[in-house]
């Protein structure tokens, strides 16, 4: 992938239960579904009209976190870069491994314990999994928002490990303030305290051509809203929700 250092690359759901996650996102998010191909291994390509966006997987045995969603951030260099995340104060969960045809790729935690992909990929064509919600984002991850015990630290490791940069705010009272991230003159999501009940981690919102026909979806699918939509800068409206699994992820789109 020709993705610059920091930007996000691909996106993937852990699952225990593949065939009704698929059936659930299809549904919601509108995406279609084919086998990767990879041998041994149920890993399923989800596709937004222009394009893979995301990966579904079975959760492998013995992998107690539950379903969730996870993201892959592009480095210049794998091995550099987990060198430079452990020196930080992070955790390798999955050492470097090169997949081929793939690329190559490293699993790990932040120093707060959020979960997180490093990837080189192998491909000449730049990563378009996550996309500026606008003409043409439909299907596509559009923000990405980390929720961190100490945003404070979570910050600087961030700047530190992808060169992220944080572009002004919003006061959310105790929770201090909502702070949007930038790789390179991209803005791409957000960060903050834990919200009360929640628990750390990176959150994926979809973008959907309807806030209220996604809302709908979930709640026949058997998902739950856990923050009904709300209008957001630039007129859109935004959800957060649970799928029937218990993974969390949001919605972006207009409300028509």
């Amino acid at each position: 992938m020709t993705n610059k250092h920091g930007e996000w690359v691909w996106f993937e759901f852990i699952t225990t239960d593949p065939e009704a996650a698929q059936s659930f996102y299809a549904d919601v998010v509108g995406w279609s579904a084919k086998s990767s191909g990879t041998p041994d291994m149920d890993y399923r390509l989800l596709s937004a009209d222009d394009g893979e966006v995301a990966g579904l997987m079975k959760q492998p045995d013995g992998m107690g976190d539950g379903p969730a969603w996870l993201g892959y951030i592009g480095v210049d260099d794998v091995d550099a870069s987990v060198k430079a995340i452990e020196e930080a104060g992070g955790t390798t969960h999955m050492p470097a491994t090169t997949l081929p045809g793939i690329g190559r790729m490293a699993m790990l935690t932040d120093p707060q314990g959020v979960a997180f992909y490093v990837m080189r990929g192998k491909s000449d064509q730049p990563s378009t999994a996550f996309k500026q919600s606008g003409e043409g984002s439909v299907g596509h991850v559009v923000w990405c928002e980390l929720s961190a015990p100490d945003p404070d630290k979570a910050l600087e490791f961030y700047q530190n490990a992808f060169h992220w940069g944080q572009e002004g705010g919003m006061p959310m009272g105790e929770l201090g303030d909502y702070r949007f991230l930038q790789a390179g003159d991209v803005g791409f999501g957000a960060l903050m305290g834990v919200m009360p009940g929640g628990a750390p981690g990176w959150q994926f919102y979809f973008h959907v051509p309807d806030i209220d026909a996604g809302a709908d979806a979930i709640r026949s699918g058997g998902g739950t809203i856990i923050q009904e939509p709300m209008e957001i800068p630039g007129g859109d409206h935004a959800l957060v929700a649970r799928d029937p699994q218990g993974a969390g992820f949001g919605l972006v789109g207009p409300r028509k």
